[in-house]
């Protein structure tokens, strides 16, 4: 039984509980999707007691091949709820200094992120962007599910920023659909995106759309035109879903102002 003051503890404690003891060894050299299984087995009951969030739309992902999932960012519980409401893995682009905490919290958070499917990059200096974009295009070409925030960094107001074209580079590069969805009230549960997730702080939603075809763009990964009508039309979409105010700015100029 986990017994911890806090829902943050709470997601990081319960993840790390050794299954074994109460069911029988489970190896977890087995690999991510292994792990995977673990960790939504254990958090997935106590997410929905927790925070009650209601999904919407979920059939709308493929069940096999190559899917974009891309959506709003509203605080760091986005990355933690995603995947554990979606029936196939999710892999996602994260900070690598989310994985190399030496504190026990640290580890536990490493265990958790590469678990539910992060891939860790290091996303400062001048090739971060490339070495995801590439990262992402790896994975969608081995038939997995890739989840992206066309905004690039969380929103500073709970608007609806700018997207950045990668999105669609990804698309046209590797023909997946692009599925976009919202989330909705994740920045009522986590204020800031920092601290302690509030329990009762609100209902979260996860909302997902009709998959987008870009196919008819095949081979045009490099105009910028294209790239940025294919962004729009996605951003479009993630509005519509999550109701948010849109902003044509990028999101780290807002914050930098």
């Amino acid at each position: 039984m986990c017994r911890v003051p806090g829902a943050a503890s709470i997601v990081l404690i319960c993840a790390s509980v050794r299954i074994d003891h109460a069911h029988g060894h489970t190896d977890w050299a087995e690999g991510p999707l292994s792990r995977f299984r673990l960790i939504k087995a254990v958090l997935g009951p106590l997410l929905r007691v927790l925070f009650r969030p209601r999904v919407e739309g979920a059939d709308r992902i493929p069940g096999s091949g190559p899917v974009i999932l891309a959506g709003n960012h509203l605080t760091f519980i986005d990355s933690m709820i995603l995947p554990l409401v979606t029936s196939r893995q999710v892999f996602f682009i994260g900070k690598d200094d989310y994985v190399t905490g030496r504190s026990l919290k640290g580890r536990l958070m490493a265990w958790f992120f590469t678990g539910v499917g992060m891939i860790p990059v290091d996303r400062d200096g001048g090739r971060g962007g490339v070495a995801a974009l590439m990262t992402g295009r790896r994975v969608l070409e081995e038939g997995n599910v890739f989840a992206i925030y066309p905004e690039g960094t969380r929103s500073p107001d709970g608007r609806l920023y700018r997207g950045r074209t990668g999105i669609a580079r990804l698309a046209l590069m590797t023909g997946a659909p692009v599925v976009p969805f919202a989330m909705i009230g994740t920045d009522e549960v986590q204020p800031g995106g920092k601290g302690l997730p509030r329990i009762g702080g609100g209902r979260i939603t996860v909302r997902f759309g009709e998959p987008l075809d870009f196919s008819r763009y095949e081979g045009m990964d490099r105009d910028r035109y294209v790239l940025r009508a294919v962004t729009d039309e996605v951003m479009s979409d993630v509005m519509d879903l999550s109701g948010q105010e849109y902003v044509d700015v990028y999101a780290t100029k807002a914050k930098a102002a």
